[in-house]
């Protein structure tokens, strides 16, 4: 093989790529928006080992029950501002992808569509609020003594119904 018979960028995928912008490079609000992001990974990984110790099933913190209900509740409102963090990181760049496509002073071929990554943030995000308010109701109340009612006397049996 000759030395100009290869395709230009086949044997170099670097010269191929189109340039983008580092990390460093992209805007505050994208900045700010992964690092919510990741917050919110951070937070949801936390809430996952708090609810874990608080399960029924687990030794982690002692055999009471209502401690064990406490922890578990815990969880679930570190599982709630988990949810609160991804579902803002989410609209707020839904935010800039609406406010950049209408704004007619920023070019045709820098405007961006909401994509299927989104919607599931916003899915994620909604199913991880919800799963942490169900855990966080599950907290007892007070445990001191509950009034006892009396049984209730049973009709006597020797009576028959026609």
């Amino acid at each position: 093989m000759g030395r100009g018979s290869e395709p230009r960028g086949v044997g170099s995928p670097v010269a191929s790529a189109p340039p983008h912008p580092s990390p460093p490079c992209s805007p505050a609000s994208l900045q700010a928006t992964r690092a919510l992001m990741v917050v919110a990974v951070v937070l949801g990984l936390v809430a996952l080992g708090i609810a874990i110790m608080g399960m029924k099933c687990t030794r982690c913190g002692g055999d009471n029950k209502v401690q064990k209900a406490r922890i578990a509740m815990t969880g679930g409102l570190v599982y709630v501002v988990a949810g609160l963090a991804g579902l803002v990181a989410c609209s707020w760049y839904g935010h800039q992808i609406v406010t950049d496509f209408y704004n007619p002073l920023v070019p045709m071929n820098a405007k961006y569509e909401f994509g299927s990554g989104i919607f599931v943030g916003w899915a994620g995000s909604a199913l991880t609020l919800l799963g942490g308010g169900l855990l966080s109701c599950s907290c007892p109340g007070k445990s001191g003594p509950r009034a006892q009612y009396p049984k209730s006397k049973a009709a006597s049996s020797n009576r028959e119904y026609v």
